[in-house]
């Protein structure tokens, strides 16, 4: 006599609108559309630095969408103007000029560094990388380009050559013609070393990976000031400089990317890389340029704008509406003095996190600039053993304690702390209080 099989046990039923909207989301998304979170967190409503979910709790937040929401949520002196323009005009895309892509250009134009002078809108930072590295290549003949280990650039299949995050390549992504250097991760140093005794030796392996993994003659190097998803490595203040004329030796064009560093992110300037005193050739951008609108940037001088071959078209780049948020947003940080505010603040908020450092050994390293920072957490700081699984406790507990944070790095044991630009050091007192009591609660 044969068992009956057993059946399956039923689904639970949703209790909440939140889990319905999660159950939902696991049917009908793609799995790879990752969610923070044990139990996601189901948004609703955003006012300023507050965020609230379904069922009406109340988060600071200090992440802004990935560091999108630059200004504040749903500020209205910026969807006062996106209302206006949805009004009068939502879309024409690029075959018919409009007021306000050419407003934005010149704004643009007029604030980026050196001699930038012209740009091309797009919808994302993937679609602004992908252009910089199509308009670097016809501009100066060769195919090559070189970036940073770590590095992240997106989600099409030329930014994910680029990109060196081994999640983020999955399924055969293929680098032809992408070459990686060591990148300046001075707390994990891939050489080895110690700075500033080191003399910043990874900066030389980009001309010895030009002699040795390329034709010898590049089309451009790119990289984020500060890296992102790679958990806002910051890179010691002579890297750039010295990377710079290394790219200029073998004929390429340095790509800064700016997606997460612009817009006064790091404080005091526009942009990241200025804080390098490096003048790149080309500047992409996205995220926090439009406070939450989808936009993408890339800026060149007019030399190298004038050397893309062929034709161009945006169906959604330079749209009315997200040209109107992006100079209302800039306009906004140029009124309230918010670089100035991110430099101050921010420099208050390193102060804390540094206490923070002092008082929870699971704190390995406290890096960033401005409102970009972030704590590295190990088992052990002088083994500097990742501590992912404590990582994702605190981000679970800061939560739960009404936080928003991020977290990243190539082995998940970094947080990532992005506040908007215009909060105050009574906001950073609380998401202070929010993470402490977030670390007091993590269990070994």
């Amino acid at each position: 006599m044969t068992t009956p099989a057993k059946s399956a046990p039923a689904a639970q039923a949703p209790t909440t609108r939140s889990d319905e909207i999660i159950a939902k989301h696991k049917e009908f998304l793609w799995p790879s559309v990752a969610n923070y979170y044990q139990r996601p967190l189901v948004a609703d409503h955003a006012q300023m630095q507050y965020l609230w979910d379904l069922e009406g709790r109340r988060y600071l937040d200090f992440f802004g969408g990935i560091l999108t929401v630059s200004v504040g949520h749903c500020n209205p002196k910026i969807t006062s103007k996106i209302n206006a323009q949805v009004n009068r005009m939502q879309h024409t895309s690029t075959l018919y000029p409009n007021e306000h892509i050419v407003a934005l250009a010149e704004k643009i134009a007029q604030i980026t560094p050196g001699a930038l002078q012209k740009s091309f809108f797009t919808s994302s930072g993937t679609e602004a990388n992908e252009a910089a590295i199509l308009l670097a290549r016809m501009a100066t003949g060769s195919y090559d380009v070189v970036a940073l280990r770590h590095a992240y650039s997106g989600s099409s299949q030329l930014a994910k050559a680029v990109t060196a995050h081994a999640p983020y390549r999955k399924a055969g992504v293929i680098s032809v013609g992408v070459s990686h250097a060591v990148n300046p991760y001075c707390y994990r140093c891939p050489l080895h070393l110690t700075y500033p005794e080191c003399e910043v030796a990874c900066a030389n392996d980009v001309e010895n990976l030009i002699q040795t993994g390329t034709s010898g003659s590049i089309a451009a190097f790119i990289a984020e000031p500060i890296q992102g998803v790679g958990g806002f490595i910051t890179p010691p203040k002579e890297y750039f400089k010295i990377v710079f004329k290394i790219v200029k030796k073998y004929g390429g064009l340095f790509i800064a990317d700016e997606v997460q560093t612009g817009w006064g992110r790091t404080g005091k300037k526009w942009f990241g890389i200025e804080q390098w005193e490096v003048t790149p050739d080309i500047l992409t951008s996205a995220k926090g340029m439009a406070n939450g609108v989808p936009i993408g940037m890339t800026t060149a001088t007019a030399e190298i704008a004038d050397s893309y071959q062929g034709l161009n078209i945006a169906t959604f780049g330079g749209n009315p509406v997200t040209c109107v948020a992006a100079r209302a947003t800039i306009e906004l940080i140029e009124e309230e003095n918010l670089r100035e505010n991110a430099h101050t603040v921010g420099a208050y908020f390193r102060a804390k996190l540094e206490e923070l450092q002092a008082k929870y050994p699971l704190i390995g390293d406290v890096r960033g600039m401005g409102l970009m920072q972030a704590l590295e957490l190990v088992k052990d700081r002088k083994t500097k053993e990742p501590a992912p699984e404590a990582t994702t406790q605190v981000l679970e507990r800061a939560r739960d304690n009404g936080l928003l944070i991020g977290k990243g790095g190539l082995y998940g044991n970094v947080l990532r702390l992005a506040p908007m630009l215009n909060i105050s050091r009574a906001d950073v007192d609380e998401g202070i209080r929010c993470l402490d009591k977030a670390f007091s609660e993590v269990k070994a």
